[in-house]
């Protein structure tokens, strides 16, 4: 049986004056204490050693531990999270492995080195939960576009960071910085982006300028525009930017690594810090949502180019066709209907279902408003 452990040293102390005195065999002593003669006997040799210091209770930890990770690979911890500090264990474990670096420990040692360096707090660790999302299944199916607010440069001026990011790769298409929100600023934009990199086959946006317009008619003439291209456009519901999650992601990362920290002087400047992130995070990064993978392993360039001048809008023959005044608005059997003025001069196809009451108006292939029958 153990000593107990409110007596532990005063119990010894008491077993070494009686061992000293020999009065009694040392067996019989050891029993009396209620412990075995091999650890009467290292007490006691303690004791012969270190004196009364020897008593006090001694640790069980090694002295030495061969599986403690090497202050080399510590400091590469430390150095990566110092200049990346939104990377958690398992994107900086990730990059290290890419680099050929050996002997890196798990990902959960990882974590408690950085929390023991003060780089995490438990409560912040608890709100990071695994989140199970929706994504398409390649490249260009899906891009998200957005503008991240906007923020205050040096001489004044505001600027607004336009976001465009492929869904399935999580790649950055686009972070521009733009000195409003214009149409005019996001066509010139995408037209570069096109160029680049093809069309995609959808791009999601939410409900405000220059994009959208409002509940009842969401299109604009961007959105007109990029329809004419063959490129699909949807909004966000409204109140619901988790619609476009993967970019609003993308914004917090934004916001943490450069915006909250760096004072940025013109607009210049803010698009050369912004290409040296997106560099990062496109090449660098490895992203916890695709397999720990950087942006650009998944990513492959669209094969749907721009054309060189937009593409006519054909109807099929039979179609009833009607051509958008200058307020948006168009006739069907003696009533007028408000198609929106972004469709202005153009002609567009009414289908009527009188089954279901409802008139619909497509704008080429796609549907772009439907009301019900007057």
């Amino acid at each position: 049986m153990p000593w107990k452990e409110i007596t532990k040293m005063s119990q010894k102390e008491e077993f070494i004056r009686r061992a000293l005195t020999a009065a009694k065999p040392f067996s019989v002593l050891c029993n009396e204490f209620n412990i075995s003669r091999k650890t009467g006997y290292k007490i006691l040799k303690r004791y012969e050693c270190e004196g009364s210091e020897g008593l006090k209770l001694h640790s069980r930890r090694p002295l030495s531990n061969p599986n403690k990770t090497p202050q080399e690979i510590v400091d590469k911890i430390l150095s990566i999270r110092s200049k990346h500090t939104t990377w958690g264990a398992r994107k900086i474990r990730s990059y290290l492995l890419k680099k050929k670096v050996e002997n890196l420990p798990a990902p959960s040692t990882m974590s408690e080195i950085l929390k023991r360096h003060g780089y995490i707090c438990e409560e912040e660790s608890l709100k990071r939960q695994a989140l199970s999302r929706f994504e398409r299944l390649s490249s260009n199916e899906l891009w998200q576009m957005d503008f991240k607010g906007h923020f205050q440069l040096g001489t004044k001026e505001s600027c607004y960071p336009l976001t465009i990011l492929d869904d399935y790769s999580r790649f950055s298409i686009c972070l521009h910085s733009c000195k409003n929100e214009s149409l005019f600023t996001v066509k010139n934009q995408l037209i570069c982006v096109f160029k680049q990199y093809g069309m995609p086959l959808q791009i999601n946006v939410d409900n405000g300028i220059p994009w959208g317009n409002s509940s009842l008619v969401k299109h604009t003439k961007l959105t007109v525009w990029l329809l004419q291209l063959d490129v699909l456009v949807t909004h966000s519901r409204p109140r619901h930017p988790q619609t476009n999650g993967k970019n609003e992601r993308l914004h917090r990362t934004l916001k943490e690594d450069i915006l909250k920290k760096q004072k940025i002087d013109n607009y210049l400047h803010a698009q050369k810090v912004f290409d040296q992130w997106r560099h990062i995070y496109n090449y660098e990064r490895p992203h916890e949502a695709i397999g720990m993978l950087v942006p650009a392993d998944r990513y492959k360039l669209s094969t749907r180019n721009m054309p060189e001048k937009l593409p006519a809008i054909e109807y099929n023959n039979g179609a009833i066709v009607r051509k958008t005044n200058d307020k948006g608005v168009i006739s069907y059997q003696g009533h007028d209907y408000h198609v929106g003025k972004a469709f202005a001069g153009s002609y567009v196809e009414v289908r009527s279902n009188e089954l279901n009451g409802l008139l619909e108006v497509y704008f080429g292939k796609y549907r772009v408003y439907q009301c019900g029958l007057k």
